[in-house]
């Protein structure tokens, strides 16, 4: 049996370090830094679409085993019709990914095709991406507030199927609220305090992000762009775990 993505939040802290690297190499070293310290790693599209499959390989090699647990954090953000989402989150089940974004703005039927494709892999529905606010949502055409429409996508993505959701710091407290403890709520836009924002836009501390509901942080720059990663990784975690009161890890309920 594929064990779940969960197992990994009891392991290691709740952070998954985003691998935005000009190269593979460069990739494999921070994965190998940050790797014992942290719950997930996350390939995104600069690094998937460059190096592919023998990418992840190299990153999977160089992080180590972890004790057999699944960190793959695959953010593709899928976004098609449902068969070809549904094609697509297939021709990633060799990697066993734990998590494989996709766009909720999809609709509910996109959602679903990628969840029945994958029934073993979180499916992580992408709510309003942190880098845009309510002038850059009119501009497209979406209506209302980013954390309103964040909470109306949520929903109807849980309801389709998926069993995660990426939503910024400032929405994770009310989408807690409106879809309950059992969904896993990813946080990007975390930035540990008087660190650069670089082109995020609505953001939080790692602490405020974990005490308002997030499960899963997704930190990159702050990370990787430091002198010594692993470190800098360890220093994340010991922040979040004195704010929490705990050991810096998190348990979860088993979701079905």
């Amino acid at each position: 049996m594929t064990p779940s993505p969960l197992a990994a939040f009891s392991q290691a802290a709740p952070i998954a370090v985003a691998l935005d690297a000009p190269d593979v190499q460069t990739a494999c070293s921070w994965a190998a830094a940050v790797a014992p310290e942290v719950a997930m790693l996350k390939v995104g599209l600069e690094t998937y679409l460059r190096d592919g499959a023998e990418g992840i390989a190299a990153i999977r090699e160089a992080a180590g085993d972890l004790g057999g647990r699944r960190w793959l954090f695959l953010d593709l953000k899928l976004h098609d019709i449902p068969n070809t989402v549904a094609g697509g989150a297939r021709s990633v089940a060799r990697f066993d990914p734990a998590l494989l974004t996709v766009h909720a703005l999809g609709g509910p039927e996109m959602v679903r095709a990628a969840a029945d494709a994958l029934p073993d892999t979180y499916i992580t529905a992408i709510t309003v991406l942190t880098s845009m606010d309510t002038t850059t949502m009119a501009t497209v055409g979406l209506a209302g507030t980013p954390a309103d429409a964040a909470v109306r996508l949520a929903e109807m993505a849980v309801e389709a199927g998926a069993r995660a959701l990426v939503c910024s710091p400032l929405e994770v407290a009310r989408i807690r609220a409106a879809v309950g403890p059992q969904v896993l709520l990813v946080t990007p836009g975390v930035r540990p305090a008087g660190a650069a924002v670089g082109d995020q836009k609505r953001v939080a501390t790692p602490a405020q992000a974990i005490a308002d509901g997030s499960d899963l942080l997704v930190i990159g720059r702050p990370i990787t762009g430091a002198a010594d990663p692993g470190a800098a990784s360890a220093a994340i975690a010991a922040e979040i775990s004195s704010s929490s009161g705990n050991d810096g890890r998190i348990s979860l309920p088993s979701h079905g």
